[in-house]
């Protein structure tokens, strides 16, 4: 069985550290390792909470990088020399990614209270005055309890069957009870809001994780006759898999993290994106309030961020996680994300767990979100691993040559080898005020990559990108002045036969087929002379090109 423990110094020691190097596998073959017993899942949801942690820069401020952060590089500019360090080093990861990424996480709230059952877990929260409560339904496999459990986000992630056969319970989580799609920045809803307040910058995917921690809590309270609390999975796909991804980066007791196909927002390193060809960061922004506000000033220079993506892989070590991946769909962002993996791997190298980490993107069946016979036993065979301790299987890098991404052309610096000393500065108690996000307003200067057709003279002109896969498409749609500014647009554009609209960002619809105007919103109908905004919009069907116009409203 597992050793548990809520230290990472205990954990890092039970991790084996004879572990072969990480590598792209051209034919997608599993590189052997050594098979260490997994890493424990914390007792806390955050080991870092005492670290003190430097002034952390203004955006204004920040340099461009066109490489990865270092993700072993203090904010001092020291480098960590000890496994002990990476406890505080992480502390800094996460502040710097809650003020420029996804919105702060606060603290568990004054009061969570709850219930579990075989079929339900009920959440009750109150903090300063405000209150919300939400719940999750449970199925629980055969056989007797306490059972570890997997929380699926909005029922759509790894096969629920396969978790359940493994001997894990599923506990079936609505992220839109704690953080509602479909609206605008400055009008959040859901139970988090509830708490604080709908004008909070923290973004949907920090939401969701608050909530899953909140049903953490509740677990931990219960008798533990029916679920574990030191036994939590967590998986969701495509955007679920976004928040998948944050939930298991975000709450140290997490014991694993399997997101699925997540896209721009998701794993895939921001840096890469707008050269894959994915789906694009301002499209991300402005789909949904999936990302922190904050993250709005970065869409078009994702290179200023002063972290990535393959430090959030990074924050999960060395606890058990299973990317799984879609290398069919340019439009996910694979191979940024296999960049990401390889990244946040080397962090898992050095701590000694280089054994607990998988990227999967070794598929056959192109289709978004399909239960894949290539993961079934995997997936099994994580959860054996990291919630039921039944299990050694190392973990394996199999990534696709058809979306294989390349670390070295990321990054310029190294992993070192970290001894086992403790660490130079130890934690202490965190400054009482925390940084604070500045609100920012959706920008109207997205990626850098050109429109099909540039534009000329006066008025506006608008330009179509298409990512598509099958059974549906993204439309990206660049509006641009000429030489004088535009007060208010509208762009009309027919669709393919059979193509239906299922939602737009950044531009009000007509209708959802056949000829549809887009107009602008309040934020973006202003463009300056020569400048450029973007909306989009996901469609079902098969695409077809589209030839826009554009005019005044």
């Amino acid at each position: 069985m597992t050793t548990r423990s809520g230290r990472f110094k205990i954990r890092s020691t039970i991790v084996a550290l004879a572990v072969t190097a990480l590598a792209i596998t051209a034919a997608a073959t599993s590189i052997p390792k050594a098979a260490p017993a997994a890493a424990a899942a914390s007792g806390v949801e955050d080991e870092g909470a005492g670290c003190a942690v430097p002034g952390l820069p203004d955006a204004g401020s920040l340099p461009t990088n066109a490489k990865l952060p270092d993700p072993f590089k203090k904010l001092d500019g020291a480098r960590i020399t000890t496994t002990a360090e990476w406890q505080c080093r992480r502390a800094e990861i996460k502040k710097l990614a809650e003020k420029f990424v996804y919105g702060e996480k606060p603290a568990k709230p004054a009061s969570v209270t709850g219930t579990v059952s075989s079929t339900a877990i009920t959440v009750n929260v109150t903090h300063q005055g405000r209150s919300a409560a939400f719940s999750a339904k449970v199925e629980l496999p055969s056989g007797s309890g306490p059972f570890p459990a997997v929380v699926v986000l909005g029922g759509f992630g790894a096969d629920t069957a396969a978790i359940k056969a493994a001997g894990a319970a599923v506990i079936n989580y609505d992220p839109y009870a704690v953080g509602k799609e479909g609206t605008p920045r400055n009008n959040k809803q859901g139970a988090f809001y509830s708490v604080y307040g709908s004008s909070s910058t923290t973004g949907l995917l920090m939401a969701w994780a608050w909530g899953v921690s909140r049903i953490i809590d509740v677990i931990e309270q219960s008798n533990g006759t029916i679920l574990r609390a030191d036994a939590t999975g967590v998986t969701g796909c495509s955007r679920f898999g976004k928040g998948a991804f944050v939930i298991g980066a975000f709450d140290q007791r997490i014991a694993l993290t399997m997101p699925i196909e997540s896209g721009s927002a998701g794993a895939p390193i921001f840096r890469g994106i707008p050269g894959e060809g994915a789906q694009s960061l301002s499209s991300a922004y402005g789909e949904q309030p999936w990302l922190g506000d904050a993250f709005g000033t970065f869409t078009g220079s994702p290179a200023r961020l002063p972290v990535d993506t393959h430090e959030m892989v990074a924050m999960v070590a060395p606890r058990g996680l299973f990317i799984m991946d879609n290398p069919h769909i340019v439009n996910l962002g694979p191979k940024s994300a296999s960049v990401a993996a390889l990244g946040g791997a080397e962090v898992y190298k050095a701590l000694g767990a280089g054994a607990n980490i998988t990227y999967w993107s070794d598929i056959q069946d192109g289709n978004h979100c399909a239960n894949r016979a290539e993961w079934r036993t995997p997936l099994q065979q994580h959860i054996q691993k990291y919630l039921l301790g039944t299990g050694n299987a190392a973990g394996a890098i199999r990534i696709s040559s058809k979306a294989a991404g390349n670390l070295a052309e990321w990054r310029d610096w190294q992993t070192p080898v970290l001894g086992s000393g403790p660490p130079s500065t130890p934690p202490t108690t965190p400054p009482t005020t925390p940084p604070t996000i500045p609100p920012t307003t959706p920008p109207t200067t997205p990626p850098t990559t050109p429109p099909t057709s540039p534009p000329t003279g006066s008025g506006c002109t608008a330009a179509v990108s298409v990512n598509a896969w099958t059974g549906g498409f993204v439309a990206t749609v660049r509006v641009s002045a000429g030489a004088a500014a535009v007060n208010g647009w509208r762009v009309g554009l027919t669709l393919p036969a059979g193509a239906t609209i299922t939602n737009a960002w950044n531009a009000d619809r007509s209708a959802t087929s056949g000829a549809v105007q887009f107009t602008n919103v309040a934020y973006n109908g202003s463009i300056p002379a020569g400048g450029y905004t973007e909306f989009g919009f996901q469609a079902t069907g098969t695409s077809a090109p589209m030839t826009p116009t554009c005019g005044s409203p």
